[in-house]
């Protein structure tokens, strides 16, 4: 298990090399390859071959005994943002005692079924809004301190980079000739 000295370290390592060597900072990340499985359920896969299976509610055609794709989102999100100040805290200093990241968001599913409002205007398909909750402790460290942590995580992290500064989408479509039964 690593100790925030040791995530501290290996963060100072990684800064010497970005320092002398630029470059080697930007680099592709892993991709994620989700495949159709039947209905609604879709299996995400990771090079190292970790699987994930997500379904939609039995409300929208699928089996709901499955996480949704926007839980595993979000779940993603609240995954990087604890990871954020992780390595915030130990950088400086801070052994987190605590720490829970809860993040919510409010959707309107018709966005996602194609429908328009009243105006006539397409619904957005992605969340009305997004809420981040944020528990820590650790001892001895002012509340203060700990919110300055938590700020200087959230501007560092990746994820809320994505939501809030929007990076170009390229998509690219090949099709296939259907398999036959």
């Amino acid at each position: 298990m690593s100790t925030p000295r040791d995530i501290a370290h290996a963060m100072q390592r990684a800064v010497g090399v970005f320092t002398r060597r630029p470059d080697m900072g930007l680099h592709d990340d892993a991709a994620a390859r989700a495949s159709w499985q039947h209905g609604t359920r879709i299996v995400a896969a990771h090079a190292s071959g970790t699987r994930i299976e997500s379904d939609m509610p039995v409300e929208l055609g699928g089996t709901g005994d499955r996480p949704s794709p926007g839980w595993f989102f979000r779940a993603g999100i609240a995954a990087c943002t604890a990871t954020a100040i992780t390595m915030v805290a130990a950088e400086q200093g801070i052994a987190l005692d605590h720490l829970e990241v809860e993040v919510g968001s409010r959707s309107d599913t018709r966005g996602l079924l194609g429908m328009r409002d009243a105006d006539g205007a397409p619904v957005d398909a992605c969340p009305a809004s997004m809420r981040v909750d944020v528990v820590l402790h650790a001892q001895d460290v002012e509340a203060e301190r700990l919110h300055a942590v938590v700020q200087e995580a959230l501007r560092r992290s990746p994820m809320q980079g994505a939501l809030l500064g929007q990076p170009p989408l390229t998509v690219d479509v090949a099709t296939t000739p259907a398999r036959a039964a």
